[in-house]
């Protein structure tokens, strides 16, 4: 089995088996840690949002800062799992210092669309959750092999994007549009990264029956995180696009 979330490979579970952990992760909490996670990234937010109100000229700076940290202590859990008990809140926190930030921006330039985005993010994961819980989605290798391959593509072209854009200015300007090539680029990536929460539920299951070690469940908690958080600024963007056009 494999995630197409880079964060959440079958060889971490592999790597955490071989190290004879001993209590065994649970679904329950996971979910608990999961839920945890998501409190963190909301009250985060929801303090910068409170505190740029008053002081808009610290919202960028804020939002620079959650964006970076957020990366770094990503990849660093990424590398060591073991962390992640540590880590994954300190992640939620700074993912919820950008998003807060990207939020208040959004907001101020379209009033509601926060809202919107929220309510889309989670109607998305539980609507998968309950297909997956039902056995109505139930990922193939083939399934697997497609999202894992669209998902790299996709970093690969925000990447050349923000590379590139430094020299000329509007190069991928498709993506940022709000034109019909913009928005449907938008439903493209949304539509995967709502496809890695099925993946990554299939993951947390599959270190479940495995007898993975407690560390994991916030390591499974964090890879759902991060897509959650990647799902609704996708959704943001989207929704940007069709108020602009």
């Amino acid at each position: 089995m494999r995630s197409g979330n880079p964060v959440l490979k079958d060889s971490i579970l592999s790597g955490a088996r071989a190290r004879g952990d001993q209590r065994p992760m649970t679904l329950t909490g996971a979910v608990n840690r999961c839920i945890l996670l998501l409190f963190l990234v909301a009250g985060s937010a929801t303090a910068v949002w409170n505190y740029g109100a008053s002081r808009p000229e610290a919202i960028y700076p804020a939002m620079v800062l959650g964006a970076l940290a957020g990366f770094v202590v990503a990849i660093a859990t990424t590398f060591r799992p073991v962390w992640s008990p540590v880590t994954a809140p300190i992640y939620a926190i700074l993912q919820g210092i950008f998003i807060g930030g990207l939020s208040m921006v959004m907001e101020q330039r379209f009033p509601g669309i926060v809202q919107q985005a929220v309510l889309l993010t989670f109607g998305v994961m539980f609507a998968l959750l309950a297909g997956y819980q039902t056995r109505i989605i139930r990922p193939s290798q083939t399934f697997r092999s497609i999202i894992v391959s669209a998902t790299l593509g996709i970093a690969i072209i925000y990447f050349l994007n923000l590379v590139i854009g430094f020299f000329v200015p509007n190069f991928f300007s498709f993506i940022q549009g709000g034109g019909p090539l913009g928005i449907g680029f938008s439903l493209i990536v949304v539509g995967i990264a709502a496809l890695n929460l099925v993946l990554d539920f299939e993951f947390i299951e599959s270190g479940v029956e495995q007898g993975a070690p407690k560390t994991m469940e916030w390591y499974g908690a964090f890879g759902l995180t991060v897509t959650l958080v990647w799902l609704y600024i996708e959704i943001l963007r989207l929704l940007s696009k069709m108020r602009r056009n």
